[in-house]
């Protein structure tokens, strides 16, 4: 079966990004042990993620790269925001544990829209916050190869994820 829409697809890869100074830095390992799991078409992954992985099969190895265009996007610094320190606090105390640098905190702005962001720095008055996607701006080079292809059952398309082994349990 060859990867095509609506296929749950599962991967073992190494993700590399560019880095200004060092190059080539592997980034993450997904061995086949605990392979990627995703439905193809839904995955929330670049569209030219998907556009390479489309038609191969089962034992079909890939080795490509992905700019930043074609990927998250370049990094934006109008991203990075200020936020009071006062609105961390819950229940009126602030949580240590959440409020540490690296942290990503889920938010919601103004519009009610999802965002998450990444503490970078945290003073007395605010914290600064890094709405970024983490790999905006970077090259990306993913090699590895595809361990399983299967139909998507109806409910994982109605969900939009994977369940069962490697997604989501109900």
């Amino acid at each position: 079966m060859k990867i095509a829409p609506n296929q749950v697809v599962a991967l073992a890869y190494e993700l590399s990004i560019m880095n200004d100074t060092d190059g080539w830095q592997m980034v993450e390992n997904v061995g086949e042990a605990e392979p990627m799991y995703f439905i193809q078409g839904m995955s929330g992954l670049p569209d030219s993620f998907e556009d390479k992985m489309d038609g191969l099969a089962v034992g079909d190895s890939f080795d490509f790269k992905i700019s930043p265009e074609e990927g998250y996007g370049d990094y934006d610094v109008e991203a990075v925001a200020e936020l009071p320190l006062d609105i961390f606090k819950v229940d009126g105390e602030f949580q240590e544990d959440l409020l540490q640098i690296g942290n990503m905190i889920p938010m919601t702005n103004e519009e009610g829209h999802r965002l998450v962001g990444q503490v970078v720095e945290l003073n007395e008055e605010y914290v600064l916050m890094d709405f970024n996607h983490p790999l905006a701006g970077r090259e990306m080079h993913f090699k590895g190869h595809v361990i399983d292809v299967r139909p998507a059952t109806a409910e994982e398309l109605e969900h939009g994820h994977v369940h069962g082994h490697g997604g989501v349990e109900h």
